[in-house]
């Protein structure tokens, strides 16, 4: 047997002997390795088989070497192979050692081996290996290199297959579509190789990946000028293309030219529609490729559900779904998970938690992100009891939950006042390892919280606990509280804007001192920024920060802002209180507006809310003042006004 004495010195360990090699295959052998009775040398007729002429199958081999966990393991195990009695190895076994030394970047060794295939089995190496070493290469991004096995198959006498050509073309056009274009032109078409619609195919996925679409275009042309007609895979690549960069309504237009187009087709155009928010037109196509006999994948019907939940037309997502299962389509966890959704976003969280039960039994089973979205749901929708069994069921059914289900259901307690409940789901999140991840934003839910329970003084005392977790957020909290007690606002806003630029999530803690900051300095513009920020953030104001600025606009003299104020407050569910409308009735006083202030004050009372001695006097004092008022409207009026409020 040819010993191939290159690869022994490259493995730098002692293989083992002939002998030694017999006593392998028997250990082999008791190890299930499965066994031919005859060599390649072996004639036609199938010989009794004996243990000292089995031999290990070229199949068995293959796996064998690619099983290994190093080059110089692979290296032993093909030499040991090569000592086997009545044994030779084959193209096959040479291609998977090949492969294995490229992926350890055995490069040298690979060339060694190449010119011990003709003196060790007699042949040179064939193209299935040539393309291992283009894929290999590849992988390497050993670019030039890959371009330098045209010269390597020549070296062994053969001429480049058309299928060698692409596989070096389809390396180059991932790294450099510009050298690949110089490939096809110099080396290809220099050789007289036109190439097929794989060659083409390649060529525009390399103008397609670096967003050329013009020249695309221009691909697609010079292919009709060759009598050929593109392929839809080819036409399919543009589409794709077309969509990714918003011009579905071109792409639209391109696949009128196929002949055939293919679920693939659909998938690329629906999916575009969808990107641009045009369910419209996605649900055309949809239909189109239902009645054309195709099914859209996963992902595309997805896309389809979720635009239709966006829009609030979950009963037709539900219909679509059931559709694509109808005609054997998939409908995974993902797409039932966006249908949950839609239907937990638009208050219908109960029907979500039936889909629940419907995925499984139709045996798909929900995951963490089901659960997650059904208790964000019940949470949105104030029903906490069922939120928190939600969070039971996981435990129960062996999912495990992530920093979304604490924080969602944290935040959920916390804004509805359970704090309580809240603080026992946030001290299981700490005893949770690796869940809480450094995220601040379940103890900024904490801390909004205790805010909208008026419990300030427990909120200071939360931060000043949460400095261990997160350091710089509470330095930089602790020093905007302390600037804006001292009443230096500007220096207070200086470190929010510092806090922001470190990408830190100011608390609603911080949002309320700036918003009283700011107005005690008549910066009220500034101030209602601030509150839509954080708005924006999740964290509504309580009728207090609103009162700050009602208070403000009302200093300004601008009691139509801050009466339109007052009025989007209500609007928006906050209760508003004395402080709501004792500086507008003030206000409204000094402008001698009695009849708006009384007005104020009916609606007040009507509210339930008492007015205190500061709103009586400056009605009083108003109504002292308004003489001519009092002539045209006399006293008796003004009394049964005054009995009008009373009785409320």
């Amino acid at each position: 047997m040819h010993k191939i004495s290159n690869l022994s010195n490259l493995a730098n360990s002692r293989f083992p002997t002939r002998t030694e090699a017999s006593k392998l295959l028997v250990i082999f052998q008791s190890k299930n390795i499965f066994f031919s009775t005859f060599s390649s040398s072996s004639s036609t007729t199938t010989p009794t088989p004996t243990p000292s002429l089995a031999v290990p199958t070229h199949e068995r081999i293959v796996h064998l070497i690619l099983d290994q966990k190093s080059a110089p393991q692979a290296l032993q195990t093909f030499e040991w192979l090569s000592k086997l009695p009545n044994f030779t190895h084959s193209q096959s076994t040479y291609r998977a050692l090949i492969h294995k030394l490229l992926t350890f970047r055995r490069f040298h060794t690979v060339q060694h081996l190449l010119d011990e295939m003709p003196k060790s089995i007699g042949l040179p190496p064939d193209e299935s290996i040539f393309l291992t070493i283009i894929r290999g290469l590849g992988r390497a991004r050993m670019i030039r290199d890959v371009i330098k096995v045209l010269d390597l198959v020549t070296r062994y006498g053969k001429n480049p297959s058309l299928k060698i050509f692409n596989s070096i073309l389809d390396v180059l056009v991932k790294e450099d579509i510009d050298l690949a274009r110089k490939f096809y032109r110099e080396k290809m078409m220099g050789a007289g190789v036109q190439g097929d619609d794989y060659t083409y195919g390649i060529l525009m996925k390399g103008l397609c990946l670096t967003n050329r679409i013009g020249e695309g275009f221009k691909l697609l042309q010079v292919i009709k000028s060759r009598g050929l007609q593109p392929n839809v895979v080819i036409y399919n690549t543009l589409l794709h293309a077309l969509c990714n960069n918003g011009k579905v309504g071109r792409a639209r237009s391109l696949m009128n030219e196929i002949k055939e187009p293919n679920d693939v087709t659909f998938n690329v155009l629906i999916c575009g529609y969808c990107r641009e928010d045009n369910f419209v037109q996605a649900l055309v196509l949809l239909e189109k490729s239902f009645s054309l006999g195709f099914v859209p994948d996963v992902v595309t019907v997805t896309k389809v559900v979720e635009i239709l939940c966006n829009v609030g037309r979950v009963t037709e997502a539900v219909e679509i779904l059931e559709r694509v299962e109808s005609k054997g389509g998939v409908v995974d966890v993902v797409a039932h998970n966006t249908l949950i959704k839609g239907f937990c976003k638009f208050g219908k969280v109960k029907v979500g938690h039936g889909l629940l039960k419907e995925m499984e039994r139709k045996g798909c089973l929900p995951n963490v992100d089901t659960y997650n979205a059904l208790i964000s749901g019940f949470c949105e929708s104030g029903m906490l009891e069922s939120a928190l069994d939600m969070f039971n069921d996981m435990k129960t059914d062996g999912i495990n939950c992530n920093f979304v289900t604490f924080d969602t259901l944290i935040r959920g307690l916390f804004t509805r006042g359970r704090t309580e409940d809240g603080f026992k789901i946030l001290e299981l999140m700490e005893e949770t390892r690796g869940v809480c991840g450094g995220s601040i934003s379940p103890y900024n839910s904490v801390l909004y919280g205790l805010y909208r329970k008026n419990m300030l003084n427990e909120a200071l005392e939360f931060l000043m606990k949460m400095e261990n977790l997160f350091p710089r957020a509470v330095d930089r909290s602790l020093r905007i509280l302390g600037f804006c007690e001292e009443g230096a606002i500007q220096e207070a806003k200086r470190v929010y804007d510092l806090m922001n630029n470190e990408g830190g999530i100011p608390s609603a803690l911080v949002y309320d001192c700036l918003i009283h900051g700011f107005c005690q300095e008549g910066c009220v513009r500034e101030a209602l920024e601030l509150m839509n920020e954080m708005v924006f953030l999740g964290y509504f104001p309580v009728a207090s920060t609103f009162n700050a600025l009602i208070s403000g606009f009302c200093r300004l003299g601008k009691d139509g802002s801050a009466l339109k104020l007052l009025e989007d407050m209500v609007g928006r569910g906050c209760v508003p209180d004395t402080g709501s409308y004792s500086p507008l009735i003030d206000a409204l006083c000094r402008k001698k507006s009695f009849q708006k202030a009384a007005s104020l004050l009916l609606q007040m009372v009507e509210n339930g809310i008492t007015p205190d001695y500061l709103i009586w006097n400056s009605l009083f004092h108003c109504l002292s003042q308004q003489t001519i008022w009092l002539e045209s409207n006399n006293l008796f009026r003004v009394h049964n006004l005054v009995e009008q409020i009373v009785e409320i």
